[in-house]
């Protein structure tokens, strides 16, 4: 299972988003990228489902916390997640 570090880059990789956005960037690069890659217009399932998915995690991180991305923000938001990093095999 992914950290929520690399859940968050993964995600802005997806929508192909800097770090340092703000919500309408996001929705703005969702729906531009929808377009490009929806079924219905010749593009590629998997891709837009990987989108969608971006999409809704970047949006639920934006609602609940913050709107910047970096590493040391998104650790502050989930300090439980490096805790158990470090116990791992």
């Amino acid at each position: 299972m992914q950290s929520p570090i690399e859940q968050i880059n993964y995600a802005l990789n997806i929508l192909e988003l800097p770090k340092l956005i703000t919500k309408s960037d996001v929705k703005k690069q969702y729906r531009f990228l929808s377009k490009k890659n929806h079924p219905d217009q010749g593009g590629d399932a998997v891709k837009q489902e990987q989108i969608n998915t971006a999409y809704k995690l970047l949006m639920k991180y934006i609602e609940e916390f913050r709107y910047t991305f970096d590493d040391k923000e998104v650790s502050n938001q989930f300090p439980g997640a490096k805790h158990a990093e470090q116990f791992k095999p």
